[in-house]
């Protein structure tokens, strides 16, 4: 599923940049250039940073 139309990214691939450390959305749009359009996408793009920073923290 796509999380930004604007620069066609999909949710898999801000996963992906999550994973090799990009933890915030500006990081994310720094790679890939989500968030950097429209910005409709930033609250998702948010969202699945909220996430994976506590998954992170609670295995840590």
């Amino acid at each position: 599923m796509f999380v930004c139309i604007c620069r066609a990214v999909t949710e898999d691939e801000v996963h992906e940049h999550c994973s090799s450390g990009a933890m915030s959305v500006d990081a994310i749009g720094e790679r890939c250039g989500a968030g950097e359009g429209c910005g409709t996408c930033l609250e998702r793009l948010q969202q699945i940073v909220n996430e994976r920073v506590a998954t992170a923290n609670s295995a840590a």
